[in-house]
């Protein structure tokens, strides 16, 4: 199967999509058109710093509402785009 290249919010250039839409409703759709998988992984390391920062659980619906939030933020909101140039911060191990 091909890779679905999408042109990516916050890295600036064409890059694999993900496979599906991750989060649903109108958001998801916007992510899956709109980021790449390595955006992704960027946000999954950012939403775990987001729930233990605000101590959330993640089931419960007011939880659900500030990562949807925090997610739109991420990717859509002002500053959202990566620094020209930015390299991620190397995996230890």
């Amino acid at each position: 199967m091909a890779v679905r290249m999408v042109q990516c919010v916050k890295f600036g250039r064409e890059l694999p999509g993900l496979e599906e839409p991750p989060w649903p409703g109108e958001l998801g759709e916007r992510i899956y058109q709109n980021v790449s998988q390595e955006a992704w992984k960027l946000w999954l390391e950012h939403l775990k710093m987001i729930i233990n920062e605000y101590r959330l659980n993640p089931s419960t619906k007011e939880a659900q509402e500030l990562i949807a939030s925090q997610m739109e933020q991420f990717f859509f909101g002002e500053g959202a785009a990566l620094p020209p140039g930015y390299v991620p911060p190397r995996k230890k191990g």
